[in-house]
């Protein structure tokens, strides 16, 4: 990673993918790509067969020069059209038990982040406006592997709370948690876990005991890492209910998780398995070295995803601790059927029906869906479909 980081090599990189890609690799594609024979997927549209080989080619220049232009992140409220953010508090009155001694262990303390608020098309209201007796929310957590993406409403993530606005005729508003993003070299390492985990109590804590929100009302939704902060706050909720703290908010009604990245270990990363079968149709590559997982493990060391329920509750390792779902809500899992992801994403599904009973948990798996499609506005008829789905569910209770 980042062999091209430094100047000169990053221009004369870029320069050479530029015209190579170009005059090369999109002519190729968009020949094999008129045959379904051509396409990974034969049911893919052509559109969608050359922007999924674009992302993917993207992704991998992406890799090599360090990265994507700075994003807003959690060090300010990031303005724009239509921008609506507040402040979230530290709850450091909130954080016990094991995380509070991982914390402690990674240096890692409470600060106040932003968040941003999203409304169905023609309403104008306040950010952070009182909760209207009955009125449901979505507590959005971005994807991008605990490493990048923002919760900012320019963020190509936001066209999941965006969506589900659209679609959800029981859900009124979004808040989207520009929680702390991972670092690590060649830059400074910084936020490692629990950090993200704090800022989303943080972020649960102000949805509840500022604005006004009852627990039963609250739509708890994670894409991809996103997922995975999502089942770990449930987790936390569920965990330390009984920890005698005032205040101290009770699970959400309701779970979504979409393409959730439920095992950051290696036990699914065996050969037969979709991380090696479906790398040919997804845009991701768990098998590409990246940083996105030390990073985010920070000082406890890679072995740590093979046995923590926060961070792999999907783990399949010897050495993986007991997990149990008791406690938490109806919960709405989506997988691709084409995605990397898919297959620690059923053992999650299959955990988690096993302890909540199979009425408690939907799941959904397109087949030639990539990973976290929801975020692509181009990834039609899958996109419309799901959010349907997901609707109606909503709405079923």
């Amino acid at each position: 990673m980042y062999e091209y980081r430094q100047q000169p090599w990053k221009t004369l990189y870029l320069t050479y993918q530029t015209i190579t890609t170009t005059a090369i690799r999109v002519p190729i594609w968009v020949v094999l790509s008129m045959f379904r024979s051509g396409r990974p997927v034969e049911t893919w549209s052509f559109k969608k067969t050359m922007m999924t080989k674009l992302l993917k080619h993207m992704i991998t220049v992406l890799e090599k020069v360090g990265g994507r232009a700075p994003a807003p992140k959690h060090l300010a409220i990031a303005g724009g059209a239509n921008v609506k953010g507040n402040w979230v508090y530290p709850a450091e009155h909130l954080i016990v038990g094991d995380v509070k001694q991982w914390a402690e262990d990674a240096g890692v303390g409470c600060i106040r982040i932003p968040g941003y608020w999203f409304e169905k098309k023609g309403d104008n209201r306040k950010a952070g406006e009182p909760a209207k007796p009955g009125e449901k929310v979505v507590y959005a957590l971005h994807g991008g592997g605990y490493g990048g993406q923002s919760a900012h409403p320019s963020d190509l993530a936001s066209n999941v709370p965006r969506g589900i606005l659209e679609y959800a005729k029981t859900v009124s508003r979004a808040f989207t948690l520009e929680f702390r993003l991972s670092t690590g070299p060649p830059n400074e390492a910084a936020n490692s876990f629990p950090a993200a985990l704090i800022d989303a109590v943080a972020g649960y804590n102000y949805l509840v005991n500022e604005v006004g929100f009852l627990t039963q009302n609250i739509i708890v939704e994670g894409d991809s890492a996103g997922g995975n902060l999502a089942l770990a706050l449930v987790r936390y909720l569920i965990e330390n209910k009984d920890a005698g703290i005032p205040s101290f908010p009770a699970p959400p009604h309701d779970l979504i998780l979409l393409s959730p990245w439920a095992d950051l270990g290696t036990s699914h990363k065996i050969e037969g398995t979709s991380v090696y079968t479906n790398v040919k149709t997804d845009f991701i590559d768990l098998l590409h070295p990246s940083r996105l997982v030390p990073n985010f493990l920070g000082p406890f060391g890679l072995d740590i995803a093979n046995r923590n329920r926060y961070i792999s509750p999907a783990s399949t390792a010897p050495t993986m601790e007991k997990v149990s779902f008791n406690g938490f809500p109806r919960t709405f899992i989506v997988a691709g059927g084409a995605e990397v992801l898919r297959d620690q994403i059923r053992t999650l599904r299959d955990r988690m029906v096993v302890d909540l009973g199979s009425s408690q948990v939907e799941y959904y798996e397109p087949a030639g869906a990539v990973h976290d499609y929801l975020i692509f506005l181009w990834f039609e008829p899958e996109r419309t479909e799901t959010l349907e789905a997901i609707a109606r569910w909503l709405a079923s209770e």
